[in-house]
């Protein structure tokens, strides 16, 4: 295989963006378009000169390629990528995977079932800011042991701001039946994504969740929540997309220092010695170390990181080297996003592994008792890249 013959599903405010980014890969080749409005799909193929698809199973079935890109509404994620699996085709999600946990496994054991048949078939996810260079700093951190046991990891991420025209510009939009939850499955996947990447996944959480607090929705716009480890770390997870300017701050208190993320400054605070030592050994009641300032100023980050998955993906179906995010990866945030919410609903700390079940039933209900009724206003294709 020369080249890679890929399909995108789903020609929105990202599937647009993917399309133009296969078209400068060399080794890729835009082969169709699929979308269930015809009309978005016809422009697409014209614009990029491919077929166009209305359905997934006709384009999987009579399209020649080896590969989708799933960019739809969240729920469609998981039957499109077990369609694609039984037909052997590589998958590349956007995030989230899926809405719940149980929807993410039905993902990944289709994905291994399609591994029995074709062991080099490949699952992405689309986690984009993990090439981010200052993210990949902190996780080189974190997991090189510069920060020695970690106590604590604070993530202020309230710089998420939508608008209420932003939600109304899709009738999908922030409803318990078409999107499956607000800021913790539409904005703070990645965020979440890194948390975990960074940290693993919490034993315990604790969150209370504001539904529609400061929009016209009947999601959650608004999160705090609390992480336990069984090591004794703890984290705070912030998020909301009401507030401006907002934050986006992130703090790791380690026993070797404190690190401090924030407005494209990374700042280590290192001690002389370990906290935990010099708090056995010091006889001053109030004692003081003078840290070690070193500061590292980043670029903002730019444009071309959806590009640069794809292009991981394209060179780990074609040569076997390792994907930016392996989809069945996507599972961690959407349990713990899953149980941010569940905890709130539920007035209780929730425990991970998640209970998918009872998440589901959840979800289940708030869809089912939604009679939420909203204006929808005709509006272009947002320009996401205001939001990366």
């Amino acid at each position: 295989m020369n080249k890679l013959k890929i399909a995108v599903i789903g020609i929105g405010n990202m599937g647009g963006p993917h399309c133009r980014d296969i078209k400068t890969l060399p080794r890729c080749e835009l082969t169709a378009v699929c979308d269930t409005n015809r009309e978005k799909a016809d422009k697409a193929a014209a614009e990029f000169g491919c077929q166009a698809y209305y359905d997934h199973r006709s384009l999987i079935a009579k399209a020649g390629i080896n590969a989708v890109i799933i960019s739809t509404p969240h729920y469609d994620h998981t039957v499109i990528s077990i369609d694609a699996f039984k037909a052997g085709l590589h998958v590349l999600s956007e995030k989230p995977v899926a809405v719940h946990v149980n929807d993410a496994q039905k993902m990944i054991r289709a994905f291994k079932n399609a591994q029995k048949k074709k062991p080099d078939i490949q699952f992405a996810a689309m986690f984009q800011q993990r090439t981010f260079e200052h993210w990949k700093r902190i996780k080189s951190m974190v997991s090189g042991g510069e920060l020695g046991k970690i106590v604590r990891a604070t993530w202020i991420i309230t710089d998420w701001f939508r608008s209420q025209r932003y939600y109304d510009s899709g009738g999908w939009r922030a409803t318990w039946s078409g999107e499956g939850g607000g800021v913790l499955i539409n904005q703070c996947p990645h965020n979440i994504d890194l948390f975990q990447w960074f940290f693993g996944v919490p034993d315990k959480i604790r969150a209370f969740a504001g539904i529609g607090k400061y929009h016209n929705i009947e999601v959650e716009d608004e999160v705090n929540a609390y992480f336990e480890y069984k090591n004794g770390m703890t984290g705070q997870f912030i998020t909301t997309t009401a507030e401006l300017p907002g934050t986006n701050r992130l703090e790791i208190a380690g026993e070797n220092g404190k690190l401090v993320y924030e407005d494209c400054k990374l700042t280590f605070y290192k001690n002389p010695e370990s906290m935990f030592a010099y708090c056995r050994k010091t006889e001053d009641s109030f004692g003081r170390m003078k840290p070690e300032k070193n500061e590292t100023i980043f670029e903002p980050a730019a444009g071309g990181a959806h590009k640069k998955v794809i292009s991981a993906f394209t060179d780990a179906v074609l040569e076997g080297s390792p994907l930016i995010a392996h989809g069945s990866e996507g599972i961690n945030s959407v349990a713990m996003a899953n149980a941010m919410l569940l905890s709130s609903f539920k007035n209780k700390t929730v425990d991970l592994p998640l209970d998918g079940d009872e998440y589901e039933i959840l979800l289940g209900k708030l869809t089912a008792k939604s009679k939420f009724k909203k204006n929808t206003v005709k509006a272009d294709s947002i320009d996401m890249s205001k939001s990366f």
